[in-house]
């Protein structure tokens, strides 16, 4: 597998856990918008948190999907 590649599988995992990090630590506004009812986004959406726990999840899952990969014990190579 070359780098490109590579990175491009660091990115679908990244991307893919951001969604699953998103609602982490999330408290809606306490006070409802008076015309529509709705309360809107987080108070702290806590952004910063949220990307810097996405990539080290994303670090630790793409170096397992890496070591898979490269790994002898799975592969669809005929052995000779």
């Amino acid at each position: 597998m070359n780098w490109f590649t590579a990175f491009v599988v660091f990115l679908l995992v990244w991307w893919t856990l951001l969604f699953t990090v998103l609602p982490l630590w999330t408290r809606p506004q306490p006070e409802a918008d008076e015309a529509t009812g709705w309360r809107g986004v987080p108070e702290r959406p806590m952004m910063l948190r949220k990307l810097l726990v996405t990539t080290a999840i994303s670090i630790v899952v793409w170096a397992a999907i890496m070591w898979v990969i490269q790994s002898p014990y799975l592969s669809f190579r005929a052995s000779l």
